[in-house]
């Protein structure tokens, strides 16, 4: 009996329509900066369109944002993509250590006033939710 090619065909295009849809569903642009390390906060989480902010601002390098640490000291070689940045800073730091929202503030706000673009001031990021 002769087999038919399109069982292992539709196999195959099965197994690429997986493997294809676990990358592009975990790729999600967020929408806002992540909170999940503060116990309470006091604004709004800041508005921050991930992907379409790299695109305009031209990043292409994920440790632009998303950097390590070596010897206490930021290591902009160290890709930390992925991982939540209160796995290393906690809303209450030990010392010597940056704060979570420190660390947002500095990350943002420094890289937009050395730009000379882009928003500085609370109610630019910190924008109630629209109903």
């Amino acid at each position: 009996m002769k087999r038919s090619p399109l069982i292992p065909l539709a196999l195959l295009v099965l197994v690429a329509a997986v493997l294809l849809a676990v990358p592009a569903m975990s790729q999600q642009d967020m929408t806002t900066v992540p909170t999940e390390g503060f116990k309470k906060t006091t604004r709004p989480p800041a508005a921050f369109a991930h992907d379409a902010h790299n695109e305009k601002a031209g990043l292409s390098d994920c440790t632009a944002c998303h950097h390590g640490e070596k010897d206490g000291k930021r290591d902009a070689t160290a890709d930390t993509a992925g991982i939540p940045c209160s796995d290393c800073h906690a809303a209450k730091a030990a010392p010597g250590k940056t704060p979570l929202m420190r660390a947002f503030h500095r990350q943002c706000m420094g890289c937009h006033m050395t730009q000379k673009k882009g928003p500085v001031t609370c109610g630019d990021c910190h924008k109630p939710a629209q109903k």
